[in-house]
């Protein structure tokens, strides 16, 4: 008889189950980034054209179009959505129930 492998399931954010410590940031981040990456795609923008219509050096653009975040404000992306013609709202309220609070991004 075959021993059965315990599996431990993991949470609805995958950065959580590796350990990030600023998991939600990122994933917040990573969601801003992709509306991002494809609004820049869709309009067939060079990353050097981002920099100008964005206001960022080319290599932050660069940073966002690889999904490499870390030195990018949630403040710089919401922003350079507005710039690009996006409504980006925030909604402040209470978690309900026994959900943990959280922060969430419909892009």
């Amino acid at each position: 008889m075959m021993a059965r492998k315990l599996r431990t399931r993991g949470i609805d954010n995958v950065l959580v189950d590796l350990g990030f410590d600023d998991a939600e940031e990122l994933s917040v981040k990573a969601m801003l980034a992709m509306k991002l990456n494809a609004l820049l795609e869709a309009q067939g923008l060079t990353q050097t054209q981002a920099s100008k219509i964005l206001g960022m050096p080319q290599p932050k653009i660069s940073a966002i179009r690889n999904y490499k975040l870390r030195g990018i404000s949630l403040e710089r992306l919401m922003q350079s959505l507005t710039v690009l013609g996006q409504h980006v709202r925030i909604v402040v309220s209470p978690s309900k129930g026994r959900s943990t609070a959280r922060i969430d991004v419909a892009a």
